[in-house]
């Protein structure tokens, strides 16, 4: 093993997720495989930008994504790798 290899502990590292991961760990849609395919088909919106599902999710960030006529708007608290389904929805808040 290397000595010369710096790993930074997780408080000090940057708080950010793919888009696809970050909306099936906070159970804004339940399957990454479908958030992605909705990223694909360009329905889903940060910051008023069209996102990809690799682009990479920051606190406060505004996500917008249709699907149908419904149209569900939230805005990033917090991003965590992992989280308890109880915990999920303190992830983000919607916005109307």
């Amino acid at each position: 093993m290397r000595q010369d290899v710096f790993v930074l502990p997780h408080f000090l590292r940057r708080k950010e997720m793919r888009l696809d991961k970050y909306l099936k760990v906070s159970r804004v849609i339940k399957r990454r495989t479908v958030a992605n395919e909705v990223c694909d088909a360009k329905h889903v919106l940060v910051n008023g930008k069209i996102a990809r599902a690799s682009y990479d999710v920051k606190e406060n960030d505004i996500i917008e994504i249709t699907m149908g006529s419904n149209v569900t708007k939230i805005q990033v608290t917090k991003v965590t790798e992992h989280t308890t389904k109880d915990d999920a929805a303190l992830m983000y808040k919607v916005i109307d």
